[in-house]
């Protein structure tokens, strides 16, 4: 066997699905966002506050990287249930937010370990993950532009890694959208924003759930935006849920955690997080989402508007 093929193997044996490709392809992945840039398939917004911090420029200290490996890690969602005012709201965090950055350090940490062992090296990037993992034939798309990897459904993280491991084989390829998708149209009927367009296949992005409100939180969602649309903390899974590819996903949860009526109140009304309680913040923290206590007033809001 291979060493390349070991590593796949022993990125399976955790559960986890990887592809290795030739460092050539970081070209044609700028090359491509780049010209769905020039030919305005990006809302300016978006582009600014989603693509531009790409980085397609190989490290200062992995000059000599020969190839990528993009590892896709299940993940699950996670249970929220706030009170306030005597009325209790469960409301969804989506698989991709809690842990990710202690789920990448877990798939780096386990690439350098075995690359190491043959004297490579490893370092992070900052390139379009979806975008990668589709080329690489990892992954295919959803009608709804959400990454979907066999097996394992949509309920991912994805990580990529630079290194001078050599890349042997490899599967490149065009972007494909799902064979399954041809004559399926659930994400597109259940979006209420109309994000998942008839007129092209790439996303609206401007018009997405999760565009909104991930946005910091002293920017008000727009006027044309009902209340009712909202159904995460953060993020949006409505396209996601619906989709016959997750059906074996929809209840998978392993965290749950519950905020009392003091802390709700707290959160609601903005409590910069260095004056909440500190069993409120571990909580925030382990969840990933103390740095973004700002957006709690407005997206938590919506769920008590009527309260």
């Amino acid at each position: 066997m291979q060493f390349e093929d070991e590593v796949l193997s022993r990125i399976a044996e955790h559960g986890y699905r990887g592809r290795i490709v030739s460092i050539c392809h970081l070209r044609e992945l700028r090359e491509e966002i780049e010209a769905r840039n020039v030919q305005g398939q990006f809302d300016k917004g978006y582009y600014k506050d989603c693509v531009a911090w790409f980085d397609f420029r190989v490290p200062d200290s992995l000059k000599e990287a020969k190839s990528i490996i993009v590892v896709a890690v299940p993940r699950p969602q996670t249970k929220l249930t706030f009170t306030f005012n005597g009325e209790t709201r469960e409301v969804t965090l989506p698989p991709t937010y809690l842990g990710y950055g202690e789920t990448r350090k877990k798939v780096e940490s386990l690439l350098s370990d075995m690359l190491g062992k043959k004297g490579y090296r490893i370092e992070s990037t900052k390139i379009p993950l979806k975008l990668l993992a589709a080329r690489s034939g990892l992954s295919s798309y959803g009608r709804n532009n959400v990454c979907y990897v066999e097996g394992i459904g949509s309920f991912l993280e994805l990580v990529a890694v630079y290194t001078d491991m050599p890349c042997s084989k490899e599967s490149w390829q065009e972007a494909r959208m799902m064979e399954r998708c041809n004559n399926c149209y659930a994400c597109r009927k259940k979006c209420p924003t109309g994000a998942i367009g008839c007129d092209r296949f790439l996303l609206h992005t401007e018009r997405c759930l999760v565009y909104h409100n991930e946005k910091k939180g002293d920017v008000p969602f727009p006027d044309w935006i009902n209340p009712s649309w909202h159904n995460c903390i953060i993020g949006c899974l409505l396209c996601q849920r619906v989709c016959p590819q997750n059906k074996h996903l929809l209840e998978w949860y392993e965290e749950n955690a519950e905020f009392s009526e003091d802390e709700t109140e707290k959160l609601l009304k903005g409590v910069p997080r260095e004056k909440l309680p500190s069993e409120t913040a571990e909580k925030l923290r382990r969840l990933n989402l103390l740095d973004s206590v700002s957006i709690f007033p407005r997206n938590l809001g919506v769920f008590f508007r009527k309260t």
